[in-house]
């Protein structure tokens, strides 16, 4: 019933874990950080371009399970300061239509690379 998910649109895991496990109609991704996964460096101009790079990340994990935004009913969201709540919130609420999913936002004293953002999703047929 367990499927590992893997995909070279997305940055590659860095350790021992996927980038995603699907079980039964439920996928669960790993947390996505701003790695261009083409040149396998961070991209962090600012947080709106860091936030739609992680979102791009997700989108391919997604993709590779068959799935797409539209699938996800939980995601959480890891900040390394609240202060850019607003703006990580505005590029986040581009991906999806309606029927937002369940969310937890937090902040966190630090997060792998140093990034500003790293997002995680659990998603369903």
């Amino acid at each position: 019933m367990k499927k590992i998910i893997s995909t070279s649109n997305a940055p590659g895991a860095i350790g021992p874990y996927s980038q995603a496990v699907q079980y039964g109609n439920m996928l669960y991704t790993s947390g996505q950080i701003a790695i261009d996964p083409a040149s396998g460096n961070l991209v962090m101009d600012n947080i709106q371009v860091e936030t739609h790079q992680v979102m791009a990340n997700l989108k391919a994990v997604l993709n590779a399970a068959g799935m797409d935004f539209k699938n996800v009913v939980k995601t959480s969201i890891f900040l390394s300061s609240m202060d850019d709540f607003i703006q990580v919130n505005e590029v986040y609420q581009s991906y999806f239509e309606s029927d937002f999913p369940a969310r937890e936002t937090v902040q966190v004293a630090r997060l792998p690379k140093s990034v500003n953002v790293e997002i995680s999703m659990i998603a369903g047929v």
